[in-house]
């Protein structure tokens, strides 16, 4: 105690002497730091809320009402970009060395009317000298090789539009143009937007097949200047697919516009918050046609509980690869989060990984008596929307099978049965998963050609966070055999009929198995644990 007593003077001028260390330490950090402040105006004078950022960084702060700004935490006498965006303009930049003070930063208004006489940029690298893959090199294979960048080339669509096999040659199931002939439909609204956006009902799809301007191009989709939305309800208007949604805002001659997801890339760029939003997607995932909802992805992410959490469609469907420039340095890019850098893989049911991490899949089996009772949960657990969505041609088909030593499958006693157009799966104990049409001039169902008036006879697709219960009793063999549960859930991208008339060559994914092998009890009840897949 007298040794604390003692040391007591050592330690107090010990706290002092830190106190002023710290108080000097935080002087020098303030000493070694500077600040950039300005106006920002345009034609008019000064202009408040403008967002001002020191480019590629997070330090960013609004303009007053005088359209003044002021940003600090700069390191002196070293030159940094500063820009400044505001709604309707395109992003401004200057650069500067701080400290400084009277900086102005002129926004420059971007046209408001589209200008048809504009050419197409190319995607393709070394085709102009503003090719977009000059620039966008790790971009480019991304769009490539997604449903987006082949909308003008795959075989899959024409078959359907053209009414053939994915040839070509042979004339087989339905097709847009032998119930429409002489029309060119609205197909290219979404599958050639470049071309649809001068003809309306007029662009057949032939015509601008493999014309790469025509389609889903970087070009295209970066002069989307905004999305029309109902006010009433957030969606998109009906009866307005893709470009006729889309406010698009081609520049006049002699002018540039690219409307982007950052706010600090300098003119001919712009900021569009709405291109980093759902909405932005609806245009081509929200339609009906003749007033039944075929597209409907949009409407479902809307009523999910990801729209209120804010999960968009380009999280799951354009997550960040890791790549930390969206341009090399060489071209101008700047270094950013890689988290901040959404890739252009925009993946769907050609991804392999998205698919089979879409839902769980959960089973328990139970013998009682002289039964086998299996129960089977699939969850809607990782997707923003219906599972399936969009085109009703694809469907999910489940399987539950018990299978005796011999594998020969046990007697079904009760439950639901793959319905007759589940192709090499009907008839098996299990359910399939699909928005089923029935066209209303011949009755016939299930059928893809929604062209022509449909109703929808059912839709059992699993909605987000949602799950289904299905139970199953089967016959069970004596006691002391040994039994086999497999379970199964497949995605198949059309009914099995129509794929093989047209020669899709696209198999099945297992999305979700499970397999577990037990001995058959000859106690009234047994209970085998609980087995959950994802």
């Amino acid at each position: 105690m007298k040794s604390l007593i003692y040391r007591l003077p050592l330690i107090l001028l010990l706290l002092v002497l830190y106190g002023i260390s710290t108080e000097v330490s935080s002087r020098a950090v303030k000493a070694v730091t500077a600040a950039v402040s300005g106006t920002v105006v345009d034609a008019g004078g000064p202009v408040s809320g403008a967002r001002v950022r020191v480019r590629a960084t997070e330090n960013f702060t609004l303009s007053d009402n005088n359209g003044d700004f002021t940003i600090d935490g700069l390191i002196p006498n070293e030159a940094v970009e500063v820009t400044a965006w505001s709604d309707g303009y395109y992003i401004a930049s200057i650069l500067v060395t701080p400290p400084a003070s009277g900086v102005q930063l002129s926004l420059r208004r971007y046209h408001t009317i589209d200008h048809e006489t504009y050419t197409w940029t190319s995607p393709s690298p070394g085709s102009l000298e503003k090719a977009c893959g000059n620039c966008h090199p790790t971009i480019l294979p991304q769009w490539e090789n997604n449903a987006h960048g082949g909308a003008i080339s795959n075989a899959r669509f024409f078959s359907m539009y053209n009414g053939t096999d994915t040839s070509g040659t042979i004339q087989t199931g339905p097709g847009y143009l032998n119930d429409f002939p002489g029309t060119a439909g609205n197909c290219a609204n979404c599958h050639a937007p470049g071309a649809a956006v001068d003809g309306y009902l007029t662009t057949d799809m032939n015509a601008a097949r493999d014309e790469i301007t025509a389609g889903i191009h970087c070009d295209y989709c970066h002069k989307v200047g905004g999305v029309f939305q109902d006010p009433a309800n957030g969606n998109v208007y009906p009866n307005a697919p893709g470009v006729s949604s889309q406010r698009i805002l081609r520049p006049p001659e002699g002018d540039e516009i690219f409307f982007g997801p950052y706010d600090d890339i300098p003119d001919p760029d712009t900021f569009l918050p709405q291109i980093s939003e759902s909405l932005f997607c609806a245009p081509c995932h929200q339609f009906s046609f003749w007033g039944t909802p075929i597209y409907d992805s949009f409407s479902e992410w809307l009523d999910s509980p990801y729209a209120e959490a804010g999960v968009t469609c380009q999280d799951c469907h354009m997550p960040p690869n890791g790549d930390d420039h969206y341009a090399p340095p060489e071209v101008g890019g700047l270094i950013h989060p890689p988290e901040s850098i959404p890739s252009h893989l925009q993946l769907g049911v050609e991804n392999l990984d998205l698919l089979q991490n879409s839902v769980e899949l959960s089973t328990r089996m139970i013998q009682t008596g002289g039964k086998i009772a299996v129960t089977v949960e699939i969850t809607n657990s990782e997707v923003g929307h219906h599972v399936p969505t969009d085109h009703p041609g694809r469907h999910l088909i489940l399987t539950v099978k018990v299978l005796d030593e011999q594998d020969l499958p046990l007697t079904q006693l009760t439950g639901s049965q793959v319905p007759g157009w589940g192709g090499a799966q009907a008839g098996e104990p299990g359910k399939a998963f699909a928005k089923v049409l029935r066209d209303s001039t011949s009755g016939e169902y299930p059928v893809v050609s929604y062209w022509k008036q449909t109703s929808i006879v059912s839709d059992n697709r699993i909605p987000a966070t949602e799950s289904d219960l299905s139970s199953y009793t089967f016959k069970a063999p004596e006691a002391g055999e040994t039994i086999t549960l497999s379970v199964e859930l497949r995605f198949r991208r059309l009914f099995e009929d129509s794929m093989l008339s047209k020669d899709w060559g696209t198999p099945d994914v297992i999305m979700e198995q499970f397999t577990r092998t037990r001995v058959v009890d000859p106690w009234w009840q047994v209970y085998l644990p609980l087995a959950s897949v994802r």
